[in-house]
């Protein structure tokens, strides 16, 4: 099952406020972006966020699983529970780089 609209919406809604949200159709699922920052993955209308030793203590406890097959396991967050999401957002944001820009090819 693939995320829906309206839940990539829904998700969106609830890190309204943290900075500049966006999110960007990528292989059939749903990437977020806060200040141009990939921050979530949406899968199959489940967030998940990269395990990182910043988040450890905020996400203690959280249930992990892989976001698609040949994937990395992430954590799984409870995109309902608006505190912890914003604190997740706000921990992450500052330790993720911006992606890097694109080459052009030669030929266009």
């Amino acid at each position: 099952m693939a995320t829906t609209v309206d839940y990539i919406e829904f998700v969106c809604e609830q890190i309204a406020g943290v900075g500049a949200v966006r999110y960007r159709k990528m292989f059939g699922e749903y990437m977020v972006y806060v200040n141009d920052k990939p921050v979530l993955l949406v899968c199959d209308n489940t967030v998940f966020v990269k395990i990182l030793p910043a988040l450890s203590d905020l996400m203690a406890g959280a249930e992990t699983a892989l976001p698609y097959e040949g994937g990395k396991a992430h954590y799984i967050l409870d995109i309902e529970d608006r505190a912890l999401t914003q604190a997740v957002i706000h921990v992450l944001e500052p330790v993720t780089p911006l992606p890097k820009a694109k080459k052009k090819s030669a030929g266009t």
